[in-house]
């Protein structure tokens, strides 16, 4: 069942690392509203600090962000294809965090996506393994649509509960109290401000699941409200 799967999906990466060729090999995804990772599986010689590093400060400034985000799902993504080598070299994202573990590159495939993230499998190659050849693509392409395969026959990565996730942390982002309820009213999310606005009690409260005001006329405005 599902936990043969994952089972299955985590012995798989030591392999295709073996055979792609690389130092370390990660299954994670990234969203693009929030700007953060997570890491569901990894092999190989992964720094755990520059791990930690990477999901709380350079995951914003990761640079592949984009090019990973527009690729097509299953297609070999190095340096060079997002960016002039040199240019890479030049960026924050090296200097702070890949330099300092003597990474020099990467080749990555995206597994799925949707409108706000993306899974991916990334092989990342220190320098006693070079740049990415098409040797590295090529091997690359040959054993990503079976990890895609394994991954998505077990939900490894779920993008659509990341994405509900990212939603609800945009709408924490509003300063305005905003509340999501049905035709009678009943309170099917509130975010941040909202909850402090019902905490506070003093215009609206939350009645038996509903969203209600304690004024007599705004009660009335917010009925007619949720009946249109």
């Amino acid at each position: 069942g599902l936990l043969s799967v994952l089972s299955e999906t985590s012995a798989a990466l030591g392999k295709t690392r073996g055979f792609v060729g690389g130092s370390a090999a990660a299954l994670y995804s990234k969203d693009t509203i929030r700007k953060s990772g997570k890491l569901y599986y990894e092999d190989g010689d992964i720094n755990r600090r520059y791990r930690q590093l990477y999901i709380e400060k350079y995951a914003k400034l990761d640079p592949f962000t984009t090019g990973h985000f527009f690729a097509e799902i299953e297609q070999p993504i190095a340096t060079a294809d997002v960016m002039p080598y040199e240019e890479f070299l030049a960026t924050r994202f090296y200097r702070e965090w890949a330099r300092p573990q003597r990474l020099v590159d990467n080749v990555s495939a995206v597994l799925d996506k949707s409108s706000t993230s993306a899974a991916l499998f990334t092989i990342f190659r220190h320098e006693r393994d070079g740049l990415v050849d098409d040797e590295t693509r090529h091997r690359m392409r040959l054993i990503v649509p079976h990890l895609r395969r394994a991954v998505l026959i077990g939900k490894v990565i779920d993008l659509k509960t990341a994405e509900a996730a990212a939603f609800a942390d945009t709408l924490d982002g509003i300063s305005a109290g905003m509340f999501l309820v049905d035709a009678r009213g009943r309170i099917v999310h509130a975010n941040a401000s909202g909850h402090a606005l019902l905490a506070e009690g003093s215009l609206l409260r939350r009645a038996g699941g509903k969203l209600a005001a304690n004024d007599p006329s705004a009660e009335q405005a917010l009925h007619d409200v949720f009946l249109a």
